[in-house]
């Protein structure tokens, strides 16, 4: 089921253009990923989706609802997680939520409940009485998914959640996506951190200048910007270039003193082994998918140059 909808949507300032002609549909109990570089258009798409700004032109649709119209109940089931997540820092975690529970109209018995079950479920239950100016980053990262939490929500966006944090925090919270997902809520993740983007996103868009470029799987990604959503690496004789060209399925070589990178439609190793054997030594053979890093580098690279 569709969840988020898309139609023509632009929003301009003036001459400026923020997101022209945006046409997009974000599936039930997936991980989106939302990419491009800074003034690309992904703010003022999420800020659209939350009735927070009105677009200029095209609609939206948020779990069925225009969020221009009826913006209080796409707000109801919607948890936003901004770049920046504000808090009372005199307050404890526990006081900053009750306040939100208050704004939310729950009942004294099950905001309390409420609280306590996303404390815990964040691992911040043994601080729930400590303030929140003594908190790290990413301490507050979980509050804030405490805190969206709260209200149950069927869709999630999160704006740059693991910017700033460790390692290990940022770990933590992947998995914590994970979990939504695995609940059947629908995660819109914007980041700029294109590893933890390919390890949680079941389908990934890239913005740039304000219009949706490219939008799919990783590997229907390096399809179309690489050429294969395989890349084969062999180490074999010399001379192998024009051999591996040859094949069904083999959209580029690169070779550098016998060692080949192929990027390919499907799994070629087989074949590749086959035409190395037969020209002389097969030292090794590895596949591994291109990555969103390779994708995004190489799609700009081809902006630049067209430019």
């Amino acid at each position: 089921m569709t969840v988020i909808q898309t139609r023509g949507l632009s929003k301009r300032y003036g001459r400026v253009v923020a997101v022209e002609d945006l046409n997009l549909e974000v599936w039930e109990g997936e991980v989106f990923g939302v990419l491009g570089p800074n003034g690309s258009g992904k703010t003022t798409t999420i800020l659209m989706l939350l009735g927070l700004t009105e677009p200029t032109q095209g609609e939206a649709r948020v779990l069925g609802l225009d969020p221009m119209r009826e913006p209080l109940k796409v707000k109801a089931r919607v948890g936003y997680l901004p770049d920046q997540v504000g808090f009372y820092g005199e307050l404890t975690a526990w006081e900053n939520l009750r306040y939100t529970t208050r704004l939310l109209g729950l009942p004294e018995g099950e905001a309390k409940a409420r609280i306590e079950e996303v404390l815990r479920r964040m691992g911040l239950w043994e601080v729930r009485e400590r303030r929140v100016s003594a908190f790290s980053r990413g301490m507050r990262q979980r509050l804030g998914l405490a805190e969206v939490l709260l209200k149950r929500p069927k869709v999630v966006i999160l704006d740059e959640p693991t910017s700033g944090l460790d390692p290990e925090a940022a770990r933590e919270f992947l998995e914590l996506i994970k979990e939504l997902k695995a609940e059947g809520i629908t995660v819109l993740l914007s980041s700029h951190l294109l590893h933890q983007v390919q390890e949680i996103c079941d389908r990934v868009g890239l913005f740039h200048k304000g219009r949706l470029a490219l939008l799919g799987t990783v590997e229907e990604l390096a399809q179309r910007v690489l050429g294969g959503g395989y890349e084969i690496l062999v180490e074999a004789g010399p001379g192998l270039e024009e051999a591996f060209l040859g094949l069904e399925g083999v959209a580029r070589v690169e070779a550098e003193d016998g060692r080949y990178r192929v990027l390919a439609t499907g799994d070629l190793r087989p074949e590749l082994a086959r035409v190395a054997v037969e020209r002389g030594p097969l030292l090794g053979l590895t596949l591994r998918r291109p990555s969103l890093d390779e994708v995004y580098a190489h799609y700009f690279k081809e902006v630049v140059h067209a430019a």
